[in-house]
Order: structure tokens, then sequence, then C-alpha cells
């Protein structure tokens, strides 16, 4: 067994010398924004759950009951009836693009926003079928609710998912991914600053490697909600910003940056963001792009 090879984990990578990315204009770094669609669709005994949501919202430790959870619902709401809409704002008055984690069932709750997202050109990806965790889900299970996320995403968008992030994973999750063969990448990773193939799977898919298009869970608003984040607006912004300086510094290296319209969406939050994102626009060197975009890039530039 190779280095590379430990039980289907690769710990080596690119290693000292990673690929030149050749991104488009000569862009030294691209940015990729991500607004985390998930409202209506997080664990409730309304949606059949056996109890209430207690992840990333504003209280920050909460327990799941068995019955509703009504300040947790309406943490939740905030996204979907105004964060989201104020992101919608900061990004479109910009002109920036950004892609969509959507979870479809909460996409089925608001057509409002699913057009926003589509007039905007925004991409919209696949974030499954419910934001729930994944990982004690049976196989067929998780296997069945891949195959109505993309139904019911095609319905609502007018086209089928070509990216997917599923965000709490189960050892499956991957698996299932390159055996349906439809998406162009795969973004349940957190491994690199680059994309990458990933070719675990690729007898499921006629030999076909994955592409993987990594997510980040560091510069991400989640970190608000978490007992070791960011207290307050200025720390997020230094954080994104000194992430954007040292991959431009390094050149070649891709940024992303998860958003959610719950968290991010907030006052507070989003005068930070909008710093961030002129700060970007005033380098003057950066490629601020969906993910199918990097992901159409890097199939071309460095196909498997």
């Amino acid at each position: 067994m190779s280095a590379t090879e430990h039980k289907g984990r690769d710990l080596v990578g690119y290693g000292a010398h990673p690929p030149e990315a050749q991104w488009p204009g000569g862009a030294r770094v691209a940015v990729q924004f991500v607004i985390n669609y998930e409202e209506g669709a997080e664990n409730s005994v309304l949606n059949g759950d056996a109890g209430s949501e207690a992840f990333l919202s504003e209280m920050v430790g909460a327990a799941s009951h068995p019955a509703r959870a009504m300040a947790m619902e309406s943490l939740y709401e905030y996204g979907s009836r105004a964060g989201f809409w104020r992101l919608h704002r900061l990004f479109t008055q910009r002109g920036l693009p950004l892609t969509v984690f959507g979870v479809a069932s909460a996409m089925a709750l608001n057509p409002a926003a699913v057009e926003a997202m589509l007039a905007a050109d925004w991409e919209v990806a696949s974030h499954g079928l419910r934001w729930i965790d994944y990982q004690s889900v049976p196989e067929a299970t998780e296997r069945e609710h891949i195959a109505r996320a993309i139904d019911l995403h095609t319905k609502l968008t007018g086209g089928r998912p070509l990216g997917w992030y599923q965000g709490r994973t189960s050892p499956n999750t991957a698996r299932l991914v390159a055996q349906e063969g439809g998406f162009l990448y795969d973004a349940d990773s957190y491994a690199d600053d680059l994309p990458y193939w990933d070719h675990t799977h690729a007898g499921l898919r006629g030999g076909t490697p994955q592409l993987i298009v990594p997510y980040t869970l560091d510069a991400n608003d989640m970190k608000f909600v978490a007992v070791n984040g960011f207290d307050e607006g200025e720390a997020f912004f230094r954080y994104l910003r000194d992430s954007f300086e040292q991959l431009r510094g390094e050149g070649g290296r891709m940024m992303s940056v998860g958003l959610h319209g719950r968290i991010a969406g907030r006052p507070a939050r989003a005068l930070a963001l909008a710093r961030f994102l002129d700060h970007v626009i005033a380098s003057g060197d950066a490629w601020v792009a969906r993910r199918i975009d990097i992901a159409r890039h890097w199939r071309q530039a460095h196909p498997a």
C-alpha cells in the first residue's frame, strides 16, 4: 500500500509543488463565495424529525427538543426572511458572482429567493434534500435523498445541479455522489487550497475520477456561532482579508468563503463582509467566480 492509498485517504496531495492554476486573466487568486440556503430544511418535528435543530444558530450549544423550538425556528427564519436578501443586495450591487448551496426542500419553501438566485445568474449547486446530519443515516435512505434532491432541484431551477455539497456527510456520501455520475464537482472536502481529482471511486464512474472543489469551514461565518469563533465583525473581516492576502501572495491558489443568511446576513456582520468584498475588488488581480466556473476551468487546464 502506497503512502497516498492509506485506507482510501490521500495524505500527500500536491505536496511541495502544487500545479500552476492558470486562472483566467492572469489572476493571482480565485475567490469563491457561497451562500448556504438551508432555512426550513433543518431538523424540526414539523419535518417529521425526532427533535428540533441544535446546530448553527445564535444559541450556541442549544439542545434538541422533542417538540417545536420556537426560538430556534425564528432564528432560522431570519435567514430566509431578511438575511438572504441583505446578502443578495451586497453581491448584486457589486456585480459579484457566487454559488448557492441550496437545500432542495428549503428552496421549495421560498420560490422568490430561488427566482432571485437565477435572475442574478448565480450557480445553484445541490446542498442535498434536507439540512440534517447524515452520519448514521442508512445508505439506502441517503441514496434516495440524493435522487430526490436532484429531482426537486431540477423542478425548482429548470436544470439539474452540477455541483454537490452535503455538508453533514456520512461515510457513504462521496461514493454515492460519484456513483450518481452527473456532478461536475463535489465540494464535500476541506483538504486543499486547489481543486483536485479523486480516483477513489473512479471504478463506479467508468474509470473517470471525481473532481473535488474543496470548501471551507474556517473562512466561514459559522465561526460566529461557535465557541471558538469570531465575536464581532472586525475579527471576521481581518481573518478574511489576511487569508486573501496570504493566498494572493502565494499566487495560483483558491479562497472559499462560506456564508449563511441567518448568520452573515445580520447587519453588523454584513457590514464587515461588505468591507471584504470591496477589498477583493480593489486588489485588481482576483478572479471572483462561481464554483462551476472554477470546476470547468480546472477540467480544461488540468484534466484528469
